[in-house]
């Protein structure tokens, strides 16, 4: 086994309940550190909460959507959201990885994963993304994966480029 399928074999991705206490931890972790790039400064709960209210993932559970939960050595350590766009298409938000965990496989095996529920659970033809320009390993590992960039698809205010992958 190569270094890189050995850091991958700890993983694992899993649907998780979005609304479970390590769910809401990670999506915490997600907002804040979310915050801290993109103004350059501390935040806090108040306003974590401010930013988990406006932007809610409570439809990222069947039939609209799913949340998968990453673990590493069984260690929640990550996760992503899939969201019901349409019957041909899904969207993939809520991609995060906690920081100690990062540059060992979690990403991919968390993008391989929502593939596979958008594909095999919502007979999703497409899987849509959108991200911020700041974000730029985001954006890496989006094209490692085979995601193009597209023409915007939504008008999130954050986002700076916005991809697409088919899946069928």
């Amino acid at each position: 086994m190569t270094t890189h399928e050995l850091r991958r074999a700890a993983w694992t991705a899993e649907p998780h309940p979005v609304s479970a206490p390590e769910s809401e931890l990670l999506l915490r972790r997600y907002v804040t550190e979310l915050i801290v790039r993109y103004y350059g400064r501390p935040t806090d709960d108040r306003e974590i909460d401010e930013v988990l209210a406006l932007e809610p993932s409570h439809d990222l559970t069947r039939p609209t959507g799913e949340f998968l939960v990453a673990r590493r050595d069984g260690l929640p350590s990550g996760c992503v959201g899939l969201r019901v766009l349409d019957a041909a298409t899904v969207e993939l938000t809520r991609m995060f990885v906690v920081p100690e965990a990062r540059r060992q496989g979690g990403a991919d095996v968390l993008v391989t994963a929502a593939e596979g529920v958008a594909r095999d659970t919502f007979g999703a033809a497409a899987i849509r993304l959108d991200t911020r320009t700041d974000l730029v390993e985001a954006r890496a590992l989006y094209i490692k994966h085979g995601f193009a960039e597209i023409a915007p698809y939504n008008d999130s205010v954050y986002a700076g480029h916005w991809f697409e992958k088919k899946l069928l």
